[in-house]
């Protein structure tokens, strides 16, 4: 069963954690995700040398997007090379298929239509197709596994000291307090509850929501403080 499908102008790391939010509010915690090395996040060693590929901070984004699917408790698996990953992603090439050729029959040229069009095409597949391999449809068969206890898929629930799933479906960063009772962030100066020493680590909590971001400040499991940036 297809248990998450987005279109997205540009591949983003907050555009991957909102996708493992989708699924665990939706379905639940999962044993573990299955991924390969994108190519944005490529460490090449030759010798001595180490060069990373790397574009708007790529290599901190991949760690970004493991801590939160860690943090929910599953384990990240990464295929061995392009071919494994290929076995996993062939049978939904005619996803992709279909709605290349549906957006090319119905002149669909915006980024919205062609989203409508994809979760029609999720939703027809996932409670009207009957499976080629295991014959069943497959919200049918989902629904039956759930019922006879053998479901992966375990409730989620925030762990402590959370109480928003704003902390864990976020980007994560970390800032030292300077000598005024500051941190920056994005180039502005955000002030502090009084009590930090001068070279506190202070953890930031960024979720970059479309029209503004909210940066939540926290210090030895105590949220500090809520600030909000227009994007």
């Amino acid at each position: 069963m297809l248990l998450y499908a987005e279109l997205v102008e540009t591949e983003t790391t907050w555009a991957h954690i909102q996708a493992v939010q989708a699924v665990i509010l939706s379905y639940g915690v999962g044993l573990l995700y299955y991924v390969d090395s994108h190519s944005i996040f490529r460490l090449v060693r030759h010798r001595r040398s180490i060069w990373q590929y790397q574009r708007v901070g790529t290599d901190e984004a991949l760690t970004q997007w493991r801590k939160v699917v860690e943090r929910c408790g599953m384990q990240v698996i990464y295929a061995l090379s392009p071919a494994a990953k290929g076995k996993v992603e062939r049978p939904f090439r005619w996803l992709q298929d279909r709605l290349v050729r549906q957006c090319a029959r119905d002149r669909v040229v915006k980024i919205e239509q062609c989203r409508s069009l994809l979760a029609e095409e999720v939703k027809r597949y996932n409670e009207h197709q009957v499976h080629s391999t295991t014959g069943e449809i497959p919200r049918i068969r989902y629904e039956r596994a759930l019922k006879e206890g053998r479901c992966c898929f375990k409730p989620f629930s925030l762990p402590p000291p959370y109480t928003s799933i704003k902390d864990v479906f976020c980007l994560h960063t970390l800032r030292r307090v300077d000598n005024y009772n500051q941190v920056s962030w994005q180039g502005e100066k955000i002030t502090l509850p009084r009590g930090l020493k001068p070279g506190t680590e202070v953890e930031l909590h960024i979720i970059p929501q479309n029209e503004q971001a909210e940066v939540r400040l926290w210090h030895k499991d105590k949220l500090l403080k809520v600030i909000y940036y227009k994007n």
